[in-house]
């Protein structure tokens, strides 16, 4: 299925749309097949499974590179391609409930704070978070006697949605409703400016999931997560 479908979503094929709309000067590639630039997130997306556009998409990669696809169906790369990760995701949507901060300080996360954020996010695991991905949107965060411990901030933006992303927490500071906080501080922000905040969660994470529910969010739909790499 070709993603220019006029048929289908916005967020049926969230990366293609927002390398095509608020994302659009970033985007490396063409008309077949985009990505964002490596430092910033791995994720990439074609207009088709066609082989005209999986070829554009191996023009692009290194050897070293991934190429993460969010798309409707399961992706069927050819020889050229490896398969390093197929899994699914819940894409979930809504505006989370309004958490008090309780005194807790939110602060915004800059460039000088990007050793912090690569630190927490690789003890946590939330995701794909590189040095530049403080660039997509704004990123908020909660510092502990100087020690960064939980952030949470903005990704993709296809059309009038936006993404929440890299919501974790340092396992030494949990159980204090600080995802929750910065949950809602980040969703207060993305409202403001008109936006729909969305999110994606991989499927068999089950606590994360009835967290979100929780705080007022909905599964929209399942999505297939793919990682590719170039055969050696």
């Amino acid at each position: 299925m070709s993603v220019h479908d006029r048929s289908s979503h916005p967020l049926d094929y969230p990366i293609w749309t927002a390398l095509t709309t608020t994302h659009q000067a970033l985007a490396e590639g063409d008309a077949r097949a985009r990505r964002y630039p490596t430092e910033i997130t791995p994720f990439a997306a074609m207009a088709d499974m066609s082989p005209e556009s999986f070829a554009v998409l191996a023009g692009l990669m290194s050897s070293q590179d991934i190429a993460v696809l969010f798309t409707p169906d399961p992706v069927n790369p050819p020889a050229e391609f490896r398969i390093a990760l197929a899994d699914t995701g819940e894409q979930m949507i809504g505006t989370p409930v309004e958490t008090p901060a309780n005194g807790v300080d939110i602060v915004t996360l800059g460039v000088d704070d990007v050793p912090a954020m690569v630190e927490l996010t690789e003890l946590t695991k939330p995701g794909p978070f590189s040095a530049r991905t403080h660039e997509l949107g704004t990123f908020l965060g909660i510092r502990v006697d100087g020690q960064l411990v939980a952030m949470a901030g903005e990704r993709m933006k296809p059309a009038q949605y936006t993404e929440i992303t890299a919501v974790c927490v340092h396992p030494s500071h949990r159980g204090r409703g600080y995802g929750q906080m910065l949950l809602s501080a980040i969703s207060r922000q993305i409202v403001s400016r008109g936006e729909i905040p969305f999110l994606h969660v991989f499927t068999n994470n089950h606590s994360a999931i009835a967290l979100y529910r929780r705080q007022g969010m909905e599964i929209r739909r399942r999505l297939h997560v793919t990682v590719l790499k170039k055969q050696d």
